[in-house]
């Protein structure tokens, strides 16, 4: 049996109950892994409350880091005893242990300890696949602008960083002072505090009038339209996330004013494979290990106090990653 955290249907933190699962042997393809820490993401938050619909129950979480305590049949690049870490579908991560396909479960270096492991994979990967393959049709080159919407979560941090390696001038944004602060320590060029700011007024102020050449938004709702205004001709709005709820419907024409580009991603695109999840996690695991990216770890909860860090993320009191501990 496992400890795991359980919703039975959609709703508030309140939903978030601690049971007692069966835990069996991993099939054909699977592993199972015991967790040592988990990962909150806003994912979770879009999971509860059944923006994302899943069938009930359901044990929530996409992160953790662990030691892997069986393999499967024609599973090979894992084995008994090997540190491992993972953002993977399905949900399930909540737990004390479990089994999962082992495709997007990738050996954990020594270097990088179970909580690093457990707060960087999905915001890691998810910070490769943004700065490195959603890229605008001119590309993007060292001392180009973007703009990054919650600069100062899990995700942005570490766009922070890597952006700063890549020779980026990222503009941040972010909802306090303090969280602007903590963009600017981690690499951005700029910061906008974008409660007390209009914040396309400053990015076209920074840019000279030119505007960026890509959005990176988890924001949704809140953020799209002044977003756009901050592109520059032939930019690409790339929206990855509804913090604020999702974005309304619009009309094709309104990219016409600079024949802009626009974009929906999701991580589980990109890993979709067992080859693109280890590479991306091999240039994640890289900059991690060289000391480019730091992986900053604000919060952690007890796996029972569950709901509270829900309802932290939620209303957005947190900073860098959030974690849950056993």
């Amino acid at each position: 049996m496992t400890l795991a955290v359980q919703i039975d249907q959609p709703g508030g933190p309140e939903q978030l109950k601690l049971v007692d699962l069966k835990v069996g042997e991993p099939g054909p393809g699977e592993i199972r892994i015991r967790h040592h820490a988990i990962g909150l993401n806003f994912i979770d938050i879009y999971q509860r409350t059944g923006l994302y619909p899943f069938p009930m129950p359901l044990t929530l979480g996409m992160e953790a880091a662990g030691i892997v305590e069986a393999v499967g049949e024609g599973v090979t690049h894992l084995k008994v005893g090997d540190r491992a870490a993972y953002a993977s579908q399905p949900p399930g991560a909540y737990c004390e242990a479990r089994v999962m396909p082992a495709k997007c479960v990738c050996r954990l270096p020594d270097e990088i300890d179970f909580e690093t492991g457990a707060a960087m994979m999905l915001k890691g990967l998810t910070a490769q696949y943004l700065l490195r393959k959603v890229r605008p049709v001119e590309g993007l080159q060292p001392g180009d602008h973007v703009l990054f919407h919650a600069a100062a979560g899990g995700v942005g941090l570490i766009a922070c960083q890597w952006a700063r390696a890549l020779g980026l001038e990222l503009i941040a944004t972010a909802g306090t002072d303090a969280k602007c602060r903590l963009a600017l320590d981690n690499g951005a060029t700029h910061a906008i505090n974008y409660r007390s700011e209009d914040f396309a007024a400053r990015v076209k102020e920074i840019t000279r009038g030119q505007g960026v050449k890509v959005v990176y938004d988890s924001v949704g709702k809140d953020t799209w339209d002044k977003s756009l205004e901050c592109l520059r001709p032939f930019g690409l709005m790339a929206s990855f996330g509804s913090a604020s709820g999702p974005v309304p419907p619009f009309a094709p024409a309104m990219l016409a004013k600079g024949s802009l580009y626009v974009t929906r991603q999701t991580l589980f695109t990109h890993i979709a494979t067992r080859e693109s999840t280890q590479a991306m996690a091999d240039e994640l695991f890289g900059v991690v290990r060289s000391g480019q990216v730091n992986i900053h770890i604000a919060q952690r909860f007890p796996l029972a106090q569950v709901q509270e860090a829900h309802r932290a993320l939620e209303a957005r009191q947190t900073t860098g990653s959030t974690i849950l501990t056993l």
